[in-house]
């Protein structure tokens, strides 16, 4: 099971996509892990100002790809085949913005997979 959302950057509706694909798809593409990288990223954020740039260029890097990856997911079509060519469409944005949005969609997706799991265990006696 997936999960999409639109978010808006720059004035554009942007879809997004979270579902156990992800990682891979993160993995193949980047050869990092999703769940490290998320989880840095957001303590980074978590302790940044808003309204200074302070994350470093990797975390900012980081912020770029998991984007891309959702949005790629949920839009192979219609999303370039670079995170370069994907940004390239928006002028600059806040990560402020747009991260607690990834952040609150993964975590969505997330939940939905324990929640099957138990489902699962309770079914089989497990």
């Amino acid at each position: 099971m997936s999960i999409k959302k639109n978010i808006t950057i720059d004035g554009m509706e942007v879809p997004f996509k979270a579902s156990a694909a992800v990682p891979r798809l993160y993995r193949l593409k980047f050869h990092r892990d999703i769940y490290k990288d998320f989880a840095s990223l957001k303590t980074d954020v978590e302790e940044g100002d808003e309204n200074k740039s302070e994350l470093d260029i990797e975390s900012l890097e980081v912020f770029e790809n998991i984007a891309y990856i959702m949005a790629k997911h949920a839009d192979p079509e219609n999303v370039p085949d670079s995170p370069d060519d994907f940004l390239e469409r928006f002028n600059t944005f806040s990560i402020y913005e747009i991260l607690p949005q990834l952040i609150e969609l993964w975590g969505l997706n997330t939940a939905t997979q324990v929640e099957s799991k138990k489902n699962i265990a309770r079914l089989t006696g497990r």
